[in-house]
């Protein structure tokens, strides 16, 4: 693998800036997750408050990725990031201060929770958005949303390994002050970018909910959006009562601790990385469609023999390929879904991406606390594998009608060269 194609898209100062700014304030927040795993179910002993957690704190993105997609696709981009970077920042403090005043309670996490979600409906989109603004050359554009996926996977194997430790030293104020302060390293990265003008356009001025019935029209109606924002919302509502259930395995299953945790968090978050790496160091989006139905199946197999397992050492190896085909099938589905979308709909289609990716999350979290509390973390993970290996299987057969609405859009974008007669 050429390491010059792998991170071609550093070459863009603009994206070289974001890049090194999100790659420090991700693993702050990840050591944050963690934290606010940990720190509920030592305060309660409860997987349904584990997934009520999960679920306040991303049900704010699944109700508001809609309206939010809207003002990607009307406002700038860049300010709004500042905005929503700021906010995030503002969450952790509170976290912190209420952690050392001694007064923190479940409750408080509930709402600091909701509260980031919805910072995150808007920075999501938006986030995901101004991708294509920090690159000049649109062909880098999927190798760049390939090293955003490796730059949260690089935090994410990163971040829970140090927040365990952290966690078991100094308890879990420490990772909600880091977290804090990472947010400087990505608003000096913003400030310090040059872009071009910003032009409000004559399509801006229109009523926001014509804007928002369009936005789901065309998503609707196109059948390659459509099928892969399916399959995602799947693979996220398994992904997401999966990783609720962590903290279950790590105390109950596998008899460890914070440290425990924070392997098995590592373990995926070095499957997924790899995966975000092994597409990275693709030349282009062709046979992505391919790869996001094995992708699928790789990950639900993965969380089938996870949940089977009681050993810690058997057990992070196969999080390990699980992560990967959780990462390769979500990053996939991003770069196809950037390439064949129209420019003024972008924000808008990656709302719905959001809303996919992280909105069904809080669900799967919660269901799965239910589910887990009544038949067991083991066989809860047991019935969500089989149902993400189902959801490929019926994605995989609709391939063929899928390359037929995608590749006149490749011909239209110069991917693919049709020959001349």
């Amino acid at each position: 693998m050429n390491i010059k194609t792998v991170f071609r898209a550093l070459r863009h100062k603009n994206y070289r800036l974001f890049f090194a700014g999100q790659s420090i304030s991700l693993i702050g927040t990840w050591m944050q997750m963690i934290a606010v795993s940990w720190l509920v179910y030592s305060m309660t002993n409860s997987a349904f408050l584990l997934g009520l957690v999960g679920f306040s704190s991303q049900i704010s993105t699944f109700l508001l990725a809609p309206l939010a997609g809207v003002i990607a696709d009307r406002h700038h981009r860049h300010r709004l990031l500042l905005i929503t970077q700021s906010l995030a920042m503002l969450q952790a403090l509170v976290l912190f201060v209420l952690y050392v005043t001694h007064t923190i309670a479940v409750w408080h996490i509930l709402c600091l929770s909701f509260f980031l979600g919805a910072v995150n409906a808007f920075d999501i989109p938006v986030r995901q958005s101004f991708t294509v603004d920090m690159i000049n050359e649109r062909e880098d554009l999927s190798n760049a949303i390939a090293l955003n996926s490796s730059m949260v996977n690089a935090a994410r194997l990163i971040g829970p390994s140090i927040g365990g430790i952290l966690i078991a030293l100094f308890g879990e104020g420490t990772c909600f002050l880091i977290n804090a302060l990472s947010y400087i390293a990505v608003l000096f990265s913003l400030v310090m970018m040059k872009l071009p003008r910003w032009e409000r356009s004559s399509r801006h001025k229109e009523p926001v909910m014509l804007q928002l019935k369009e936005g789901f029209s065309y998503a609707l109606n196109f059948m390659p959006i459509r099928t892969i924002l399916m399959l995602l919302a799947v693979i996220s509502f398994v992904a997401g009562g999966s990783q609720a259930l962590m903290p279950v395995f790590a105390r109950d299953i596998f008899h460890g601790g914070s440290r425990t945790l924070g392997l098995l968090m590592a373990a995926s978050g070095l499957g997924a990385l790899t995966g975000a790496i092994y597409l990275a160091g693709r030349k282009n989006v062709l046979g992505l469609g391919k790869v996001i139905a094995w992708a699928a199946g790789i990950f639900g197999l993965g969380i089938i023999v996870f949940s089977r397992t009681s050993v810690l050492m058997i057990g992070m190896p196969i999080l390990l390929f699980s992560g990967f085909g959780m990462m390769v099938q979500m990053a996939s589905s991003n770069i196809i879904l950037q390439t064949i979308v129209e420019e003024d709909k972008r924000g808008r289609v990656m709302s719905f991406y959001t809303m996919a990716f992280m909105g069904l999350s809080p669900f799967g979290s919660l269901f799965s606390g239910v589910l887990a509390a009544k038949i067991g973390a083991d066989n809860t993970l047991l019935w969500g594998g089989l149902f993400c290996i189902i959801a490929a299987i019926v994605y995989a057969l609709q391939l063929k009608t899928l390359r037929k609405y995608i590749r006149p859009v490749y011909i239209q974008k110069g991917i693919i060269i049709e020959p001349v007669h």
